[in-house]
């Protein structure tokens, strides 16, 4: 029997170790708890050994019958090793699964629990669900209420009830800086994996339902071990952003439900899927692995410190010539490798031609008596700050080093942390930086552990964020701006416009849906620092900024070797 541990009451007294600064603190098995409707349960969580942040999760219901630790030990653990997961067992209270919609939200809180950041960092990207045995009807109800946060669904075990007949589908409200637990347009796609015995009664029932929430059509496929393949009509009849189908319904009749081998084959389809934080929701989109798009892992040490970053260059980028480079950052607990995802960069880049990089931040102590090595942009480690300005200078002058980098056009962008770590960037590394992008997010010294001193020179800005972003938006009105800002952000924004010496009452505004856009000119009618509110998006970002922020703004400006700023080819006066 596994050897069951106790969480460190104090993971601050860790020491991290900073050849692999983004590794797990902790590994073996834990008990945690989580409270459902007032009533304390338990579940359990398993960590590979040397597991990295970010990492998969798979939260897995056990069949009633088992004793949850002997069935993880058993089934799982090896199969969370070999696919390197974050691995959660839920089980029952008096040993049996309540099928009133209780359980279901027992599994659901798990989901929202385990993104705590107490003891490791999960992402909710990348969330997944599975059942066992009389477990399955539960997960299928739980997965109902909450579709649009799940990236997958895999059960071995026959459906007891109608999932149809289960009414109480719930829009949770969201709060913000949780997870949002609402079902809206094709977010509720979910790619679902059945093994089960019959395909008629309860079991037919749930296969329907997912079928046309999945959107498919025709007649069922075969193969990779499912009997029943049901794929999603792929045409984009409205949205052509949002609307991609990729969800499949994989159905594997057996008399043996569950197996090694049919494990393996509900995770190979199942894991390919991630969703996308965005405006008006999460959608599901296939996961861009940087290696397998092409991307080279690269590593430097800097202050002691292992650096990582992704660099990718397009073929179309390998004919001698220079291209532009874009340093695209990730938020605070993310990576370089899901921020290669969730960006969608990688697109923007073998389509317009340039180089784009991912680097990973440095670490932090984000709570007290918590994790040291949080990834967050210009932390402190031990109470020392994070040099991240000095590893991106470094970074940028080891791939210009190797890589055929147009030295003058070199841009920044990313998301919250990210997005402060890009403005930071364009306010003391605005000799390097011909322009910048950051989105959720602006320079703001009450979040950063080491003082900048501010460029004589300066980098054009484009910032984009969420009308319902807790970090950058605020109520009511204001006297000079189209719309509130939080103070902080707001004294940054003011004091920019000042070091470009625009005027905050000169400005144009416009509005190409969903962003309402507010812009600075300088005398010659030059945008140096625009504003973008997207409507109906939270503290997040969508694939579609890299696009807007690279075509409409950062691909416009140019940099001299003295610092000197250009638009569209003509030097910029101050």
């Amino acid at each position: 029997m596994m050897e069951m541990k106790q969480f460190p009451a104090n993971m601050g007294d860790l020491e991290v170790d900073l050849k692999h600064p983004n590794r797990v603190l902790i590994d073996g098995l834990y008990k945690e708890t989580v409270s459902v409707k007032g009533a304390e349960r338990t579940f359990l969580t398993y960590i590979p050994e040397n597991l990295e942040y970010c990492s998969p999760c798979l939260i897995a219901a056990a069949d009633s019958a088992a004793d949850p630790v002997s069935f993880l030990e058993e089934n799982l653990k090896a199969f969370a090793d070999r696919n390197r997961l974050f691995l959660f067992v839920a089980y029952p209270e008096n040993g049996c699964w309540n099928n009133d919609g209780t359980d279901a939200d027992y599994l659901n809180a798990v989901y929202v629990k385990i993104q705590a950041r107490d003891y490791y960092i999960t992402m909710q990207d990348n969330i997944y669900l599975s059942a066992f045995g009389d477990a399955a009807f539960t997960a299928h109800q739980a997965a109902r209420r909450m579709a649009s946060e799940y990236s997958g669904l895999m059960t071995f075990g026959d459906l007891s009830l109608d999932l149809l007949k289960d009414v109480n589908v719930v829009h949770g409200e969201e709060d913000q800086g949780q997870v949002e637990l609402k079902i809206q347009g094709s977010a509720a796609q979910l790619p679902v994996w059945m093994s089960i015995s019959t395909t008629e009664g309860a079991n037919g029932s749930a296969i329907e339902y997912w079928k046309q929430q999945n959107h498919t059509v025709g007649k069922p496929l075969s193969g990779d071990g499912a009997d029943y393949i049901w794929r999603p009509d792929y045409v984009r009849k409205v949205n052509e952003i949002n609307e991609e189908h990729i969800s499949e319904v994989r159905v594997a009749v057996r008399n043996e439900l569950f197996t090694e081998e049919t494990l393996n084959d509900a995770w190979s389809y199942i894991r390919l899927a991630r969703r996308h934080r965005g405006q008006g929701g999460k959608c599901l989109r296939y996961y861009k692995d940087p290696i397998a798009c092409g991307a080279v892992k690269k590593t430097m040490e800097v202050d002691g410190m292992v650096r990582t970053w992704y660099e990718f260059v397009p073929e179309e980028c390998r004919d001698g010539k220079k291209y532009p480079l874009v340093v695209t950052m990730h938020g605070r607990g993310g990576s370089a490798e899901t921020f290669f995802d969730l960006s969608g960069m990688s697109v923007v880049a073998k389509e317009r031609k340039f180089i784009a990089v991912f680097p990973e931040a440095g670490i932090h102590q984000q709570k007290k008596n918590g994790l040291r090595n949080v990834l967050l942009w210009c932390g402190e480690y031990h109470g020392k700050p994070i040099d991240d300005v000095k590893f991106i200078r470094e970074m940028v002058a080891d791939i210009e080093s190797r890589l055929p980098v147009d030295h003058s056009r070199i841009y920044a962008c990313g998301q919250s942390s990210g997005g402060m770590m890009s403005d930071l960037l364009g306010y003391t590394a605005a000799d390097l930086f011909a322009a910048v992008a950051p989105w959720s997010a602006l320079r703001s010294p009450s979040r950063m552990y080491a003082d900048f001193e501010e460029s004589e020179f300066y980098a054009p800005t484009m910032w984009i964020y969420g009308d319902k972003d807790f970090l950058c938006a605020a109520k009511g009105t204001d006297p000079e701006l189209p719309f509130a800002i939080e103070p902080e952000i707001r004294q940054t924004l003011a004091d920019k416009l000042q070091h470009f010496r625009l005027d905050i009452h000169k400005q144009d505004t416009w509005t190409t849906e969903p962003i309402t856009w507010c812009g600075f000119r300088n005398e010659a009618g030059v945008p140096l620092v625009v504003i973008g509110r997207v409507s109906d998006m939270i503290h997040a970002n969508y694939p579609e900024l890299s696009w807007i922020s690279y075509d409409q703004f950062l691909s416009q400006f140019t940099k001299d070797e003295n610092g000197e700023v250009y638009f569209r080819g003509h030097k910029v006066e101050r």
